[in-house]
């Protein structure tokens, strides 16, 4: 009981952080326009968060794994993004922009804490046998919190305002500190109770589990490459809703339909966690999203929506199989540092996207798409050609049975034996015979 209980809390706490976290983004966005009427200040503070998330992710990851208590840790972590958060929500319009994106600078710190670094902690809540159904299930709060996040952010600032929008996802982050608080602890417990190494060596150590360990490192590479496409695809979807349908917020609707498609996969592979690989999966959604992104660039509304939703079929099982290579490669020392490290390079790569969406909207109109499609090709191949080689196996001759040693020669008692009397090499005398020896009677 105690352990479904321990999964049930777990579930709750990150879908609530994790919506909170993705109500959290428009709300900046709405909320930068309402108090200064332009745009461009909801897109800084946006932009502040995320980069400060990119470089957070590695040393919180350090972090967690010295910390004997992780939930303590990472309840810090969540209500220090909450509070910034408020901090932001209160300085925006009375002080400078700029103090107002340097807050949101140390407020992204803490977001891996969300993502990452809450999973992190999985293993210890549910025993291995579990794992494969439970990394399911949490991949699954991030599908609901992409589904209900944003469309929370606009309700809410549609009826009580930007603000509000901003303080309902605070409200939410804060729901998960109690599920955060009563983490279990870390196996090691005293071992992690003093570090003898600098961070600096921890953090390369991270660094090098992600990329010298062959699995680990092809899933991350590819995994980058295949969020570059997402985040093509996301920054694209208001220009997509207005060229197809007439109107830019359509775009937002797409995305709910991708999200709406990866939650329902999710929930039907968590029913049957061992059906396929997660290294099969990998590659296997990357052409899936590699088709969707050609078949919506066909411009055709009912396409379109079809594409939306293939693209959800590929997008959700890629981050149960991310999480569930990432549980079985990492070591448990280094656990906090994989996950947190890969979350930052996956938000490095997602922005990376967005941020060519822009030139390459200059072009004709399915130009981003075609990008997005060529990033989905080179996941796949990326994770094709990093397979891990198997070691060697080296086929030796049959051995030659050893054969038993030659009885010795009995000798007559007048006769020396040979193993023990010396012949007497020619031109030399005979060596005087011992003490020992037997002596002939006179």
């Amino acid at each position: 009981m105690a352990k479904r209980y321990g999964m049930w809390s777990y579930t709750v706490g990150a879908a609530a952080a994790r919506t909170g976290d993705e109500m959290s983004g428009p709300a900046l966005l709405l909320a930068g326009f309402a108090v200064t009427g332009s745009a461009a200040t909801g897109s800084a503070l946006l932009a502040a968060v995320t980069a400060s998330a990119a470089l957070g992710g590695p040393l919180l990851g350090v972090l967690l794994d010295r910390s004997a208590r992780p939930g303590r840790l990472l309840t810090g972590a969540l209500a220090g993004y909450a509070a910034a958060l408020a901090v932001i929500v209160l300085c925006l319009g009375p002080l400078p922009l700029p103090v107002t994106l340097l807050i949101a600078a140390c407020a992204g710190l803490a977001a891996p804490a969300l993502a990452g670094g809450w999973t992190a902690q999985l293993p210890r809540v549910v025993p291995a046998a579990r794992l494969p159904r439970a990394t399911a299930l949490d991949a699954m709060t991030f599908n609901l919190a992409g589904l209900t996040g944003p469309a929370l952010a606009g309700v809410v600032a549609g009826l009580a305002g930007a603000r509000v929008a901003v303080v309902a996802s605070i409200a939410l982050i804060c729901l998960a500190l109690p599920a955060a608080r009563t983490l279990p602890p870390s196996r090691d417990h005293p071992r992690r109770a003093r570090s003898t190494t600098s961070i600096g060596t921890d953090l390369a150590a991270g660094f090098r589990a992600v990329f010298r360990t062959p699995p680990l490192a092809r899933a991350t590479v590819a995994s980058m490459s295949s969020c570059v496409g997402q985040g093509i695809l996301v920054a694209y979807s208001p220009l997509l809703g207005e060229q197809v349908f007439g109107s830019a917020a359509h775009g937002t609707i797409l995305l709910s339909v991708v999200a709406g498609s990866a939650l329902t996969t999710n929930a039907l592979l968590a029913r049957r966690p061992h059906a396929v690989r997660p290294d099969t999966v990998m590659w296997c959604s990357a052409l899936i999203l590699a088709g969707a992104f050609l078949l919506a660039s066909t411009g055709r509304p009912m396409l379109l929506i079809a594409a939306m939703l293939l693209a959800g079929i590929g997008e959700g099982p890629q981050l149960t199989a991310l999480f569930a290579i990432r549980h079985r490669e990492a070591p448990d020392r280094l656990r906090g540092r994989v996950f947190t490290t890969g979350a930052s390079l996956k938000i490095t790569a997602f922005a990376l996207g967005a941020a060519l969406t822009g030139p390459l909207t200059t072009h004709a109109h399915p130009i981003p798409l075609y990008a997005a499609t060529t990033f989905e090709v080179l996941a796949a191949l990326t994770f094709a050609h990093l397979r891990p080689r198997r070691p060697a196996v080296h086929v030796c001759s049959r051995p030659t049975p050893s054969l038993p040693a030659p009885a010795p020669t009995p000798t007559r008692p007048d006769q020396p034996d040979p193993r023990t009397h010396a012949t007497p090499v020619r031109g030399e005398p005979p060596e005087p015979a011992t003490a020992t020896e037997a002596q002939p009677p006179t």
